[in-house]
């Protein structure tokens, strides 16, 4: 039997006991008035939270945040689009191969890791004949979280179709769909929503949902128009995760009943700048200087990234986020998203000063 974990990662996070509750209860079925109801206060919230214009739709997709990063690249953008992507980690690389895929005409922003994007990043690309903007708010893999507001701006005067992932972002950083004029923000279940991963999100704008009606993608599944059509009646048009669902439904409704987003950002907050506070003393570099409440990445300086995270698996049965390729001896990733408290952060520290005692940090 497994050993009780605690869980720094960015996702699938710490889930409060009410949701896990839910998630052991029979699964009802859901072509029912009430599941439709459900789903129209889901949607009511969803656009609450993240601030979206009142002519919004959401979609829920039973799949990964990537099925919805995909959903809207075949779904809002044509061959006739010429695109800008910022690429600053494997999640901005990930909609450069989905624009490739797609044969989307793009231009990629390559930022070497851990940097922000600044403004001379953006200026050659003013007036250029642009018609999108495809940006990862906040770049999971290396932690970084970008000026939204610059970005904004940017893509304002130049009449850009601006698509964010806000999956590790969302309710962890400031954000205002309607303020910024965003017009796709893509998130998921099994992050700061801290429910298991499974439903992935997207909300649309008018301007976007007119978008996916004038487009024709060659796919069943993540077809937007079906996915639209179906929410007028509250419905998925394929079988959802249902269980997922009504755990974001809990989920929602508690954190509008605690103050909302600006709560639950603030508390983040609270938890991230804590954690950076108190480890100062440890042998680590922090990767960047403008990082996402969600996460703090951070570079070993004795040892490999790697070792530390089975180190603390193993011994310390606490769970952190690695990283892959390149990255994967230079940097490690600690979440503050979920169902974690500052005296989590004690323990995962008190594993640190003690792994450094140990001479395995």
């Amino acid at each position: 039997m497994q050993k009780k974990m605690l869980n720094f990662t960015v996702g699938p996070v710490q889930s409060s006991e009410m949701i896990r509750n839910i998630g052991a209860e029979q699964v009802p079925y859901f072509r029912t008035t009430e599941f439709s109801e459900m789903m129209f206060e889901n949607e009511t919230l969803i656009k609450k939270l993240s601030k979206a214009p009142e002519n919004s739709k959401v979609v829920f997709i039973t799949a990964s945040g990537t099925a919805s990063m995909e959903a809207t690249i075949m779904n809002t953008l044509t061959t006739e689009d010429k695109a800008i992507i910022v690429n600053g980690g494997s999640f901005g690389q990930r909609f450069v191969d989905l624009c490739n895929i797609y044969k989307i005409p793009y231009s990629e922003i390559k930022l070497e890791t851990g940097r922000n994007l600044e403004i001379e990043d953006l200026k050659g690309y003013e007036n250029q004949g642009y018609t999108a903007f495809i940006v990862n708010a906040h770049e999971t893999s290396t932690g970084v979280h970008y000026d939204m507001d610059k970005i904004s701006k940017f893509c304002k005067r130049n009449h850009l179709f601006l698509i964010v992932d806000a999956i590790s972002s969302f309710l962890a950083d400031p954000f205002d769909m309607k303020a910024l004029n965003v017009d796709v923000m893509i998130t998921g279940s099994q992050k700061a929503l801290a429910c298991p991963p499974g439903i992935s999100i997207i909300v649309l704008s008018e301007n976007a949902v007119n978008r996916v009606y004038q487009n024709n993608p060659k796919c069943l599944y993540l077809n937007l128009k079906v996915a639209l059509e179906n929410e007028k009646r509250g419905q998925t048009p394929f079988t959802p995760a249902v269980s997922i669902i009504r755990q974001i439904h809990a989920r929602l409704k508690e954190i509008d009943q605690n103050g909302g987003v600006e709560f639950e950002s603030k508390k983040i907050h609270d938890l991230a700048i804590d954690f950076r506070t108190r480890i100062k003393d440890l042998p680590v570099e922090f990767i960047t200087n403008s990082p996402s409440n969600a996460v703090t990445a951070l570079h070993p300086l004795n040892v490999s990234a790697y070792d530390i995270f089975v180190e603390l698996k193993d011994y310390y049965h606490i769970w952190i986020c690695p990283n892959g390729g390149m990255l994967k001896d230079k940097i490690f990733r600690v979440g503050h998203i979920g169902d974690l408290t500052k005296k989590d952060n004690t323990i995962l520290i008190n594993a640190f000063q003690d792994m450094k005692k140990r001479g395995k940090l």
